[in-house]
């Protein structure tokens, strides 16, 4: 559909969708930022919504500049996703038994390990680097210090809200071979866990009490700048964090196969996909070198591989990046909430998440409601609204969805 221009900000907004329709909040949260003296431009995605720090669903572009609110405090959050030689008729009839053995796997919600997970006796998981990502534990914030142990017992869990593991089919549609339709993917969303916040918040509050974020619009996009101590302190803290959380992500799509691989043997795995939808960059545009900060926005650039999921009764999609410079390579991270999940805990019932979640094995109690597929934007709009951002490579629809 192209972009529009969001009026009265300094630097350039481009939204992919109608703006008229971005809540208030949000489209404030938006103008914020397009004055900030440091930003090349933002891109807003067709999942936008209003966000603690920035709103999710943008991407921000500045000169020597970065915000610490705006990539806010899950660092690293994102998807993986890999296509599995199965097909649904693989499947037993009942999923019961396979969404009680992911749960058994991996610790969700607040659980963490009783022992940290061993790199070397996980089949198919990367060997290489951990001693070294873990030696540099010590080089983080002073206040982290602390948080070792816990840091190293939640490698390889999920969390809460809305992260998830799936088992997804493929769809058959327009544009994709019939021969993929019907063939399983496993699929999850995780980030950074307790370690990824609490880096977040410690650099939150510094960036607030520097002089030069004393006059911003909103004190939450207060900034780090290049050449600065705190801005080196941040870098540094923010790589090791978005790294731990890819390598969370192994952890558990690792472990994942190794649950269906005991229940169905002769399964066999394609190359993994996976990207954080929460981070930062080094890229350049127009010859200009920024520091592009993805709120809720996957990249998209040429060839790239992506994951865009849904909500847990709609299905996902894969997605294959177009490079289009004025969106800053980038795409939308989901569907995007178009409620608060305070919202729809008042306005859906058990009752509704039955009926919106049928056919798919999973939670159907009152801790998930704020999960309902009808506090989500349809998902389908929304890649319809992307097109010239990505294009679609598959259709998922889960059919066992593990929630924290």
């Amino acid at each position: 559909m192209g972009y529009t221009l969001l009026a009265g900000t300094k630097a350039p907004v481009r939204v992919w969708t109608d703006p008229y329709g971005i809540e208030p909040e949000a489209a404030q949260q938006l103008r914020n930022i397009g004055q900030l003296p440091w930003v090349e431009g933002v891109a807003v995605m067709p999942d936008v919504h209003f966000g603690k720090g920035a709103t999710v669903g943008s991407v921000i572009a500045m000169r020597q500049a970065v915000s610490p609110a705006a990539v806010g405090v899950d660092i690293g959050c994102g998807m993986s996703a890999v296509r599995t030689s199965l097909t649904a008729g693989d499947l037993p009839d009942s999923l019961a038994a396979l969404r009680g053995a992911i749960e058994d796997a991996i610790p969700v919600g607040f659980a963490q390990r009783d022992r940290e997970v061993d790199p070397r006796r996980v089949r198919g998981l990367e060997q290489g680097g951990w001693d070294a990502f873990w030696r540099r534990f010590g080089t983080l914030h002073d206040g982290v210090s602390k948080l070792e142990s816990r840091a190293h017992l939640q490698m390889g869990t999920l969390g809460g809200g809305n992260h998830f593991v799936e088992v997804c089919v493929e769809q058959g549609g327009s544009g994709q071979q019939s021969s993929d339709a019907g063939r399983v993917w496993l699929m999850l969303h995780s980030g950074s866990r307790n370690i990824g916040k609490e880096l977040a918040e410690r650099h939150i509050a510094i960036a607030r009490r520097l002089p030069h974020n004393t006059d911003l619009p909103d004190r939450d996009l207060a900034v780090f700048l290049t050449g600065t101590p705190e801005m080196e302190a941040y870098r540094r803290d923010l790589w090791w964090a978005q790294e731990y959380a890819r390598r969370n992500r192994a952890v558990m799509m690792a472990l994942l196969c190794d649950v269906v691989r005991r229940i169905l043997p002769q399964v066999s795995y394609d190359e993994p996909i996976s990207c954080h939808h929460n981070y930062v960059a080094e890229e350049s545009y127009g010859g200009v070198d920024v520091l592009v900060t993805r709120k809720g926005a996957i990249r998209a650039g040429a060839g790239d591989l992506g994951i865009i999921p849904g909500s847990m009764g709609t299905g996902s999609y894969i997605v294959r990046g177009r490079g289009n410079a004025d969106a800053y390579c980038s795409a939308s991270h989901g569907a995007g909430r178009r409620m608060s999940r305070s919202k729809a805990k008042k306005m859906f019932s058990t009752e509704d998440l039955e009926a919106q979640t049928a056919g798919v094995e999973c939670r159907k109690d009152a801790g998930v409601v704020d999960e309902i597929p009808g506090a989500y934007k349809d998902i389908g709009q929304v890649m319809e609204q992307q097109e010239d951002l990505v294009e679609v490579v598959a259709h998922l629809k889960q059919v066992v969805c593990v929630k924290g």
